[in-house]
């Protein structure tokens, strides 16, 4: 059984150090991957979905100041790696679970910045018909069984897929995301012994951004190495640099091989870090700035820019013409939310309550 390394502490909070090497071993089949997996192209799409992820939540950050959405915003900015690094291992039969920090989970899995964007915006358009907002992002033709408001809240809801998906004899996996705060929680460690006992397909991603909202990682964890404390459930863990992309798909992809092989569920421990504070409101007074500069400085932007930079694998104009298709994207998604229309106030209580004859056909 693998475990993790020796866990952080505020005394040991600083970002893995940069230089990791690895390479993706792993493909969306579960089988070994083809030689062009290693090519520019590859790393290319990985850094291109990291850079949609980043941008459409900077313009998230201009549209929420500027009053055109609305409600609590959870920023992704600094976790994109996670995001995009997991999906790689996945296939569209696969489910994914997510939390209220969702954006980057959902533009990874394909959902079209359209989509979300129109969600944002409360239009009918949206992913979620304008009515989950930025915590409650869904879309069942791709198998993204949506955001949480809850902490933890979507764990059983993964386990309860995982345990449809392996009584129909199907080999997919479900892929649940959740941050350290939900670790804490009560159904973690439910859906983490039932998962073990019945080896479901489950792959279980812990986003490891040091705070759960505020509250530092020491001061609600009595054992913060997280990957070690899974793995006393009898499932395989390990903790991974959350913060290099192809790290993290060679890890996606080693766990979710070793699911489909029928060994049941894998944790992984995803040491990130966000950048921004916990939500839109949140003032982020209960961190250092220079925690937070020192974590920039691994960006998981950068690392794969600069890495591809000195293999001769990205020049300037390439970065640009990347740079470029990604705000036009992101333009077209914003006028699109813009001109679409809110849902009529006499449709506001469809799906919400039905009459007798309805409810009993």
């Amino acid at each position: 059984m693998s475990v993790a390394r020796p866990a952080r502490t505020r005394k040991d909070s600083a970002p893995p150090k940069s230089g990791t090497k690895t390479r993706a071993a792993k493909g969306k089949t579960g089988a070994g991957l083809p030689s062009e997996r290693e090519t520019t192209g590859h790393r290319t799409d990985l850094l291109a979905s990291m850079l949609r992820i980043r941008r459409f939540e900077e313009r998230c950050v201009e549209l929420y100041s500027a009053a055109k959405i609305r409600g609590f915003v959870h920023l992704y900015i600094g976790e994109e790696a996670v995001a995009v690094g997991i999906n790689e291992a996945l296939t569209p039969e696969d489910a994914v679970v997510s939390t209220y920090r969702e954006h980057g989970h959902a533009l990874a899995r394909g959902i079209t910045a359209e989509a979300v964007m129109a969600e944002m915006y409360g239009r009918t358009t949206g992913c979620s018909g304008g009515r989950g907002g930025s915590m409650h992002l869904f879309d069942a033709s791709r198998r993204f069984f949506g955001g949480n408001a809850i902490v933890a809240g979507g764990l059983p809801l993964a386990a309860g897929l995982a345990l449809a998906d392996h009584m129909r004899g199907q080999p997919n996996v479900t892929c649940c995301f959740f941050g350290d705060g939900a670790f804490a929680e009560g159904e973690f460690h439910e859906t983490a012994n039932l998962a073990a006992l019945w080896k479901l397909p489950l792959l279980l991603v812990c986003e490891n951004n040091l705070y759960a909202m505020g509250t530092a990682l020491e001061r609600h964890e009595a054992q913060t190495d997280l990957a070690m404390r899974a793995a006393s459930y009898g499932m395989v863990a390990w903790a991974v640099d959350g913060m290099d992309v192809e790290a993290v798909e060679h890890a996606a992809g080693r766990a979710v091989e070793g699911i489909r092989t029928g060994t049941g569920p894998h944790f992984l421990e995803l040491r990130t870090y966000r950048f921004r504070a916990h939500s839109m409101y949140d003032p982020d007074r209960y961190r250092h700035k220079a925690e937070v500069e020192q974590w920039k400085e691994r960006d998981p932007i950068s690392l794969l820019t600069d890495r591809m930079r000195e293999n001769g694998e990205l020049g300037d104009k390439e970065l640009a013409r990347i740079e470029q298709g990604i705000t036009d994207e992101i333009d077209q998604a914003v006028e699109a939310a813009e001109q679409a229309p809110e849902e009529p106030v006499d449709q506001l209580l469809r799906h919400v309550t039905s009459s007798s004859t309805q409810a009993v056909s």
